[in-house]
């Protein structure tokens, strides 16, 4: 799967993080209805290293962005993604459907034990800490498992409204999610939220057409396709020719357009910090789009990237703006 939002959550190499990585020892098999019962362990306190552990070895454009960020709110941000990442990892690296729908229940069960007040293994702790002092609804873990829960059947997408409702579970959520985080002085933030992580989920999945194809799954609209003369044996044999170049054009386009939207947003967050993390965040993924460009939209023989010197520019060019934002609001 291809979660946006706060980096991708997406396999393409990846520490293979075995449940109890997260949630620890203390969960062993038995009867439930999953076939695992959770009988936790209290584990101390070691859960906020594993989280950051998880977040600089999976999420590198986030982890670029969020040193930007105060310690405290770092730490809330690193438990979120911890969370999302073992509950996506568990189901990528099932072996077959059947063992993904288990361990998607376990990952249910995980979130009835955080927003519990039973004792929890360390992740899961750090996790439900988090839950606690940032407000996050349980609502929005329980879309995005939903989300992950679509990847196990759904592996194609009739059209944009289709792609969207997956794009919300799997990406629009955690840009929600990070909001509270984060903080924020206004409501008026959140669909600008939404939009971020929309626009995030379209660029992975642009970046990762070739990837998701040899796992027997095409994101991108069939009506979309079908309008610029596209079939799904094009993308099989990875074809770089006008018609793909003018459907890339108009998936880069609309991807840009939420960005552009998710910026409106950016003034009614809670303090500098977290302001200019998240316009480094669109603008780093963003730039991912530019990249896509320069290759000649061809993502089937090279996975676009954004280089350090690019990330750097961009960090500088983010701070100056955001200076210069506060700088304005001081003045009046």
């Amino acid at each position: 799967m291809t979660t946006g939002a706060i980096g991708s959550i997406s396999s393409s190499s990846h520490l293979l993080l075995a449940p109890s990585q997260f949630v620890g020892e203390g969960w062993e098999e038995g009867a439930s209805r999953s076939g695992l019962a959770i009988r936790p362990k209290p584990l101390g306190s070691r859960g906020a290293r594993l989280c950051r552990r998880i977040t600089r070895h999976h999420a590198r454009t986030f982890s670029f962005a969020s040193a930007c960020l105060p310690r405290p709110t770092r730490r809330h941000a690193y438990a979120v993604y911890g969370f999302c990442r073992w509950a996506d990892n568990g189901v990528d690296d099932a072996r077959d459907r059947a063992e993904a729908a288990g361990r998607l229940d376990r990952a249910r069960e995980a979130l009835d034990l955080a927003y519990s007040r039973a004792p929890a293994p360390p992740g899961l702790a750090e996790f439900r800490r988090t839950a606690r002092l940032r407000s996050i609804p349980r609502r929005l873990f329980d879309d995005l498992l939903d989300g992950m829960e679509m990847d196990l059947d759904i592996t194609r997408y009739a059209d944009f409204a289709a792609l969207d409702r997956y794009c919300y579970r799997v990406a629009g959520v955690v840009g929600l999610m990070m909001t509270h985080v984060f903080g924020y002085r206004s409501d008026r933030c959140l669909p600008h939220a939404l939009a971020l992580g929309t626009a995030m989920q379209l660029t992975n999945i642009l970046r990762d057409i070739a990837e998701d194809h040899r796992m027997g799954r095409i994101y991108l609209p069939l009506d979309e396709l079908a309008r610029f003369g596209l079939t799904e044996a094009d993308l099989a044999e990875g074809r770089v020719d006008d018609r793909f170049r003018a459907l890339m054009r108009f998936q880069v386009d609309r991807a840009r357009r939420y960005y552009a939207e998710s910026e409106a947003g950016i003034p009614w967050l809670s303090g500098d910090s977290s302001r200019l993390t998240v316009r480094v965040m669109g603008r780093l993924y963003g730039g991912i789009l530019g990249a896509i460009e320069r290759q000649g939209y061809d993502v089937f023989r090279a996975r676009a990237r954004v280089s350090t010197p690019r990330k750097l520019a961009t960090l500088a060019d983010c701070q100056l703006r955001t200076g210069r934002d506060a700088w304005r609001r001081f003045w009046g």
